[in-house]
């Protein structure tokens, strides 16, 4: 039998690592490395193997992170390499990283066995208490460029935490959007067919691009926003100017897109003579069909006004869902009233008044409100500097403003929407 040395990782060892990594994995349903991070690591890191004759039998792999090293792969092909040569490959690759100044060497398992006692025996000790937990970034590095590019951008997380009340709403988009897009195989288990489309309609300042915004957060994708107005800027027209947006976005390998008040590209066709926005809804339609083909997206489109879209738009097979956003209930107003009255005061504030109050407002109505109480309070407070905590803002100070606040959305209108879900909603 060839005798087996240790030796510094060669360029031409690739193919060998590769059957090793695959050998020592074959149990292993989750590695806590990818074969591409090991390859990496071999080329730029720190990596030894074992040899014997022309063969890869053995290999420690080692990275460095600020004072502390990682081994990122570390395996024998059987349990006699593994004793004759596990604690040569170990000493090998720590005698690498001791230049670096490393306080400590460390290494994450997938669990017990050979490779483990292998470990303990070479000084490594066991951390009980440890866990090992990772994500995937939501973005890979290639994908970059080609983000800022289309004017994307990840979403904060917990955005959809942050969407207090409407819990119908809520249910509504996890049950028909999230939760088919997140979790694909219990979707396929109960014949669900994930959505590639869905138009959201209701009144303005509804909170439609807020839900749009927090349903990439909770998916975890992209978020790429799609403005009609500025399709024009495209020196070939609105709609090459479109297409060639659709394009770019489809080499992202996940992305939700949105477009908001998208009645400005897909109002009603009105025959001859052709309107000007006729050719880009043409271009919309086409796009919508070519969108749904491809899986990881998500179009969401949102509109004011549902009546004014064209009819071909809202046909069965282009959105799986129209969904009405209205204006806040009762749960939701109280959170927007908590989130903008100072935390010193609630306790004094009748917020069920508040909550009364403000039916009928958007979101942005009672935002607007909250400020002009506080602004109010604020300026009375510069006038008299010397004024007693009893100046404090109150509830009647919040009354008062809502008393000033002009509705964004007309009763006229509030009927119209409640029409318009008898007529357009498809859930």
């Amino acid at each position: 039998m060839s005798r087996t040395h240790i030796r510094d990782f060669h360029d031409d060892d690739l193919d060998g690592i590769v059957r090793l990594w695959e050998t020592v994995h074959d149990a292993v349903a989750t590695p806590v490395y990818s074969l591409a991070e090991v390859i990496a690591s071999c080329q730029v890191d720190h990596a030894v193997v074992a040899v014997r004759g022309d063969r890869i039998v053995g290999a420690a792999v080692g990275r460095a992170a600020h004072a502390q090293g990682w081994i990122v792969f570390f395996g024998t092909v059987d349990e006699e390499v593994a004793k004759r040569s596990g604690a040569a490959l170990l000493d090998a690759l720590e005698r690498r990283m001791a230049t670096l100044g490393l306080a400590k060497l460390s290494v994450l398992v997938a669990g017990e066995g050979d490779p483990v006692e292998a470990l303990t025996q070479n000084g490594f000790g066991m951390q009980h208490r440890l866990r090992y937990l990772e994500r995937q970034m939501p973005v890979q590095r290639r994908e970059l460029d080609l983000l800022k590019e289309v004017g994307g951008r990840i979403m904060p997380r917990h955005l959809w935490e942050a969407v207090a009340g409407m819990q119908h709403e809520k249910e509504l988009l996890e049950e028909r959007l999230v939760t088919p897009l997140a979790r694909p195989d219990l979707a396929e288990r109960f014949g669900v067919v994930p959505p590639r489309a869905v138009m959201l309609f209701g009144p303005p300042g509804t909170g439609k691009t807020t839900f749009a915004k927090a349903v990439a957060s909770r998916l975890d994708w992209p978020f790429v926003e799609v403005f009609p107005s500025r399709l024009g800027d495209s020196p070939k027209g609105m709609a090459a100017g479109l297409r060639a947006t659709f394009e770019s976005i489809g080499d992202l390998e996940h992305a939700v897109v949105f477009i908001d008040e998208v009645e400005e590209i897909a109002s009603r066709r009105r025959g001859d003579p052709p309107s000007p926005t006729q050719g880009v809804t043409n271009e919309l339609l086409k796009l919508v069909a070519e969108f749904r083909e491809r899986e990881g997206r998500l179009l969401i489109c949102a509109t004011n006004f549902v009546r004014a879209l064209d009819a071909a738009f809202l046909r069965h097979g282009r959105f799986d869902y129209v969904i009405p956003i209205g204006l806040p209930d009762a749960e939701a107003r109280r959170a927007i009233w908590t989130r903008y009255v100072p935390p010193a005061i609630a306790e004094t504030v009748a917020f069920e008044l508040l909550v009364e109050a403000s039916e009928g407002l958007t979101p942005a109505d009672i935002e607007y409100a909250a400020r002009r109480a506080s602004q109010a309070a604020l300026a009375e407070a510069l006038r008299n500097p010397d004024a007693a905590d009893s100046d404090a803002l109150t509830t009647a100070d919040y009354l008062e403003a809502l008393g000033a606040t002009r509705a964004t959305v007309s009763e006229e209108t509030a009927d119209e929407f409640v029409d318009d879900i008898d007529s357009y909603a498809r859930l």
